[in-house]
């Protein structure tokens, strides 16, 4: 039944009354994670009495992490984090069910957990997971929400809806594993993950009340320092392959080096850095940090974009000289300037890299052959600005 006076505010909106309460009464969300995001997606979920609430973590609070993940207290330091969550959530009001798994997210689990559920939310902090809860939530018909933070800037975006766009029609591929730090190295702002996990829960809440999917085929973009949003749409690629089973999302999680994450192990030390370019390792890889601070100095390298021609329409570099996929990079010889530096990109740095070793090794000055580490996706976490949608 109703709850008329917890929900009364609710009830009074024209597009919610008592039926749309009901519905979020009787639906079912299963956030993946409960820190940053997590947080502020389950207490607002909870809060709009969404009936039945899940949480998958293997992860126990830790004192760091009360500085943005507010279903947390410095008494529950040490707990588990989904226990310490459930006594958050059920405090808020005690008639919602909240539903724990104290386990990480993998191959082997993935479809057992999410089956069942209305919505799923991500929550997490890496790669792998969003590839395999994507995957996951494609076999499964189910649509899921993207948010992700990165020091000032966050992300959020609807995959899945109705058939429409997935994760991997806007990011095709991993980027490479020293791209982008962790945020115990970048940091993050810590106002960030509430606000990036409230537009989350918003998305979750209007998808149950049968409201605009806002956020199907757009990517939002926040910047909290400047204060502004920007949307890039972006379009399902008929080309790629349907997801049939796990067993690609299972290769990335098992894959360190396709983990956004800085290790000891898989950044390249300075040895290696100085190595000379040999066949293997021909061109020189750049960061957007570096590019950055070289554009400030007046570098004003030619853009190479080898993606698809699909990807370069949904987004690509304000500026861009030049985009032909990967496969195609040595027919456009003729096109590039000699004179200039060339900075070659795709959506994460893996293309790239193929494409200006395909170059270098074809006879182009391999000094002037720039990689661009992370791709578009280290671009929209740099500078969102530079970024434009559609031709």
């Amino acid at each position: 039944m109703v709850d008329l006076h917890r929900h009364a505010r609710h009830i009074s909106l024209p597009d919610v009354g008592v039926e749309g309460q009901r519905r979020l009464q009787n639906a079912s969300v299963l956030i993946i994670g409960a820190g940053g995001l997590g947080s502020p997606v389950a207490m607002y979920l909870a809060a709009a009495g969404v009936g039945r609430i899940g949480l998958v973590d293997d992860d126990d609070v830790e004192l760091s992490n009360l500085q943005r993940q507010i279903l947390h207290s410095t008494a529950d330091v040490g707990r588990p984090k989904v226990e310490s969550a459930r006594t958050t959530l059920e405090a808020m009001d005690p008639g919602i069910e909240v539903v724990t798994h104290r386990t990480r997210l993998h191959p082997d689990n993935a479809l057992s957990l999410l089956s069942g559920w209305d919505i799923i939310v991500d929550g997490t902090d890496n790669i792998p997971t969003r590839y395999l809860i994507n995957d996951a939530c494609e076999l499964l018909g189910l649509p899921w929400i993207y948010g992700s933070v990165f020091r000032f800037e966050g992300q959020v975006s609807l995959f899945n809806h109705e058939g429409g766009p997935t994760y991997r029609d806007l990011f095709p591929e991993p980027p490479p594993a020293h791209a982008v730090p962790s945020c115990a190295e970048a940091g993050v702002f810590g106002v960030l993950p509430g606000i990036v996990g409230t537009l989350q829960a918003t998305e979750a809440i209007k998808l149950l009340l049968g409201l605009s999917a806002s956020l199907s085929g757009r990517l939002l973009l926040y910047d909290a320092l400047a204060l502004s949003f920007q949307t890039l749409t972006f379009a399902k690629d008929p080309t790629r392959p349907a997801v049939v089973d796990l067993q690609q999302a299972a290769s990335l999680a098992t894959q360190e080096e396709w983990c956004m994450v800085r290790t000891d192990s898989n950044v390249p030390s300075e040895e290696q850095k100085s190595q000379p370019l040999t066949a293997q390792n021909m061109v020189k890889h750049i960061t957007m940090a570096e590019v950055l601070q070289r554009r400030s100095t007046g570098w004003a390298p030619f853009i190479l974009d080898v993606r698809s021609d699909a990807e370069h329409h949904q987004a690509h570099v304000n500026g861009c000289n030049l985009q032909i996929p990967h496969p195609e990079v040595l027919s456009v010889m003729d096109d590039l300037p000699v004179d200039t530096d060339i900075l070659v990109h795709c959506q994460g740095g893996v293309r790239s890299n193929m494409a200006a070793n395909a170059l270098a090794q074809a006879g182009w000055p391999a000094d002037r052959l720039y990689n661009l580490e992370g791709g578009l996706m280290a671009w929209f976490a740099a500078s969102p600005g530079d970024i434009v949608s559609g031709d």
